[in-house]
C-alpha cells in the first residue's frame, strides 16, 4: 500500500490518510440528501438519485485516488444540480431525461478538452496573481458555506426587493430576491446555532493546539453533543424508509434514461432548439470546468499536493504523466457516469480541503471516502445523524487555512488587486468558484487592456473570458 499510493514520499501515513477519508466524507455527506431533494423537483424519483448519487460520487472519487493518486473526492455539484432542475428543466422546458442527456455529453466534451490539453492549457494561462486570489477565494467560498450550514446568519429582505416566489400547500418554500436583502447576526437562541458555536469553539483549540485528527474529532465531539441537545433525534432513524432495496427498485428509472426516447434520442429531434441545447451544454461546461479547476489550483498548489514538477508535466507532457493530467481526466470521467446512472454533474468537490486540512495527501484518502460513499447505501441514516452543525466548522476554519494564499498578492499594486478581490469576493457572494473566476477573468482582461499591457494576454485567456461572457449573456437570456 505504501508503494502504491507512495505515503512515505508524500509525508503520510495509513492511518492519517483514513482519517483525513472521514473527514472529507463527513464535510460532503450533506450531498446525498441535498442533492436528491434538488434533482427530485424535476420529477426525477427520490431514492433513485438518491442511489445514483451514492455510485457516481464513488466511481469518480475511486477513479481519482486509483488512477491519479490524490486526496480529490467528487460528487453531483451543487449549482449545477440547482442550474439542472430550476434552468434547463424548470426553465426551458426540457424533460430530465434530456438533462441527462446533456450532462452525458457534457462529460464527453471535457473529456475531450482534457486528452486534448486544452484543459490544462487554461490552467498554465492563469497569471499567478489570479491562482493565489483563487486559493484564497476558494477559503472565503468554504468558510461562507460553513457559516450559512451552521446557522449564524439571517437574510432580511423587505416585499419591494423580493423577485419571485414559490408556494406550496400555503406555504412559501423558495424565495429570489435581489439586492435588497440585508445578512445579519442570527440569534443564539436555538439549539442547532449554540450546538454550532460550541462545535467552532471545540475544533477551533483542537486545531490551534495541532491535536491530531483535530477536524474529525470535532465532528465525532459535536455529533455525540447534539444528542441530549435535541438537534439529533434518533427516534426519528428509518431504516425501512430509507432502505436499499427501495432504492435499487428505483434506480432502473434512472439508468440510462439519459439515451432513451425522451433522452438523447428526443433531444436534436426539434432542430429549432439546437443552438439553444448546445448553449446549454456550454453552460454546464464551463461551470464544470472551473469549478474543478479552481478547486485544484486553490488547495493543490498551497500543500504542494501537486508539486512543481506536475505543473511543467502539465505543459509539456503528452498523454496521463502527471498527477494533475490522470486527476483532470478522472474528473472528466464522473460526470459522464453520473449521467448514465442519473444525477447531474459530477466534480470535484471543494470539501476535500478538509481531509487535505486533516493531513489527506495521497489517493488513499479517496479510497477511504469511496467506500464509505459505498457504506452510505446501507448506513443512510446513520450517516444522517451528523448535523451540518458538526461538519460546518470544519468548513469554517479550512477556509481559514486557505484564505492565507492572500499574502502572496501585491495588494498595493492595483492592477493585481483588483481582478483578485473580484476574483476572490465573487467565488463567496455568488455561491461559486466559477463566477469568481470569470469575475478575475474579465477585470484582467480589461485592466490590462486600459494599460497597454496586452501582451499579457495569453491566447487561451482571451478566449476563456470570451466563453465566460457569451455564457453570461446566454444564462441572462434563458
Amino acid at each position: 500500500m505504501d508503494k502504491f499510493f507512495k505515503l512515505k514520499e508524500n509525508g503520510t501515513t495509513i492511518s492519517t490518510e483514513i482519517m483525513a477519508g472521514f473527514t472529507t466524507f463527513f464535510a460532503m455527506s450533506y450531498i446525498l440528501f441535498v442533492n436528491p431533494a434538488i434533482l427530485s423537483l424535476s420529477g426525477m424519483p427520490f431514492q433513485a438519485v438518491f442511489l445514483a448519487t451514492i455510485i457516481s460520487s464513488a466511481i469518480g472519487t475511486l477513479v481519482m485516488g486509483l488512477f491519479a493518486n490524490v486526496p480529490y473526492a467528487q460528487a453531483p455539484g451543487m449549482g449545477l444540480n440547482a442550474f439542472f432542475t430550476f434552468t434547463v428543466v424548470m426553465g426551458l422546458g426540457y424533460t430530465w431525461e434530456q438533462g441527462l442527456a446533456m450532462v452525458f455529453l457534457c462529460g464527453m466534451i471535457n473529456i475531450v478538452i482534457t486528452v486534448t490539453k486544452f484543459r490544462k492549457l487554461i490552467i498554465k494561462s492563469i497569471p499567478e496573481s489570479l491562482q493565489h486570489a483563487i486559493g484564497g477565494g476558494i477559503g472565503i467560498f468554504v468558510a461562507y458555506v460553513g457559516l450559512k450550514n451552521i446557522g449564524f446568519l439571517q437574510f432580511t429582505s423587505d416585499a419591494n426587493s423580493i423577485i419571485s416566489s414559490s408556494v406550496d400547500n400555503g406555504k412559501v418554500t423558495n424565495v429570489v430576491s435581489n439586492g435588497g436583502i440585508v445578512p445579519a447576526l442570527a440569534n443564539f437562541n436555538n439549539p442547532a446555532i449554540i450546538l454550532g458555536l460550541i462545535g467552532l469553539i471545540i475544533t477551533s483549540i483542537l486545531i490551534v493546539k495541532q491535536v491530531r485528527g483535530a477536524i474529525l474529532i470535532g465532528i465525532i465531539v459535536t455529533s455525540v453533543i447534539a444528542i441530549p441537545m435535541g438537534v439529533v433525534d434518533l427516534s426519528q432513524v428509518n431504516f425501512q424508509e430509507n432502505s436499499l432495496g427501495s432504492s435499487i427498485n428505483e434506480l432502473g428509472t434512472t439508468f440510462g434514461a439519459a439515451f432513451g426516447p425522451k433522452g438523447m434520442v428526443s433531444l436534436f429531434s426539434d432542430t429549432s432548439k439546437i443552438p439553444q441545447v448546445l448553449l446549454t451544454i456550454l453552460a454546464f461546461s464551463l461551470s464544470d470546468i472551473f469549478d474543478t479547476i479552481g478547486t485544484f489550483i486553490g488547495t493543490g498548489r498551497r500543500t504542494g499536493i501537486f508539486s512543481k514538477e506536475d505543473e511543467a508535466a502539465v505543459e509539456d507532457s503528452r498523454g496521463f504523466k502527471s498527477k494533475m493530467d490522470k486527476a483532470l481526466f478522472s474528473d472528466a470521467i464522473a460526470t459522464s457516469a453520473g449521467a448514465i446512472f442519473g444525477t447531474s454533474n459530477v466534480t470535484t468537490f471543494v470539501e476535500s480541503a478538509a481531509g487535505i486540512g486533516a493531513g489527506g495527501r495521497t489517493g488513499l484518502t479517496s479510497v477511504v471516502v469511496a467506500i464509505l460513499f459505498l457504506l452510505s447505501s446501507f448506513l443512510s441514516p446513520i450517516v444522517s445523524v451528523v448535523p451540518a452543525q458538526a461538519t460546518a466548522p470544519a468548513l469554517i476554519l479550512v477556509g481559514v487555512m486557505m484564505m492565507a494564499s492572500f499574502k502572496e498578492i501585491d495588494w498595493v499594486n492595483l492592477e493585481e488587486a483588483i481582478p483578485a478581490f473580484f476574483t476572490s469576493i465573487f467565488m463567496g457572494l455568488c455561491y461559486s468558484i466559477s463566477y469568481g473566476i470569470a469575475a478575475g477573468f474579465v477585470f484582467y482582461v480589461i485592466i490590462k487592456l486600459v494599460t497597454g499591457k496586452r501582451k499579457d494576454i495569453s491566447p487561451i485567456l482571451w478566449v476563456v473570458t470570451l466563453l465566460f461572457v457569451i455564457n453570461f449573456i446566454v444564462i441572462a437570456i434563458l
